[in-house]
């Protein structure tokens, strides 16, 4: 058997895939309520857009994020997205994470102000999904997402394709 050790692997590179930007609609979230794995709610996306070197476009409506606020004060993150690109592509796109604010940042994050970046720790891993040739080769992308919060409230990703 081979030993794989860190010399033997190699490092883990990443390049940067899009910016996503998300119009999120806090003031009508659909809440579910205590449940055993936590509070549940879903949280409506309006739209957005996304821009990167190799594709760019809107989100479009109708996409949602169902969060679980769980005992520990971690939200896990479960969001399904429709993303257009400018040149008529369309593309789902699903990613899973944690969301982990101090107090300071949740306050924030709650009345749609600035957090600080080192204040929230936000982490995803999209997945996409297609059916246009020019875009298939999303079909196989593994990547990783962190995000932020800016002054708007609503949230922000830089998108990174593992290479």
């Amino acid at each position: 058997m081979t030993d794989l050790t860190a010399a033997t692997v190699g490092v883990l590179r990443a390049e940067p895939l899009f910016a996503l930007y998300l119009d999120v609609a806090f003031d009508r979230v659909q809440v579910i309520g205590a449940t055993t794995a936590g509070w549940r709610g879903v949280y409506p996306v309006d739209g957005g857009h996304f821009e990167g070197a190799r594709l760019r476009g809107r989100v479009l409506p109708g996409g949602a994020d169902w969060v679980v606020r769980r005992g520990d004060g971690a939200t896990a993150i479960d969001v399904r997205l429709m993303l257009a690109t400018d040149d008529g592509a369309t593309i789902a796109m699903t990613y899973t994470g944690l969301l982990c604010l101090n107090g300071t940042a949740g306050r924030q994050f709650r009345n749609g102000e600035p957090a600080d970046y080192r204040d929230t720790y936000i982490r995803t891993t999209p997945r996409f999904e297609t059916a246009d040739e020019r875009y298939v080769w999303l079909n196989r992308v593994i990547a990783v997402a962190n995000g932020g919060a800016p002054g708007t409230g609503d949230p922000t990703y830089q998108v990174f394709e593992i290479l």
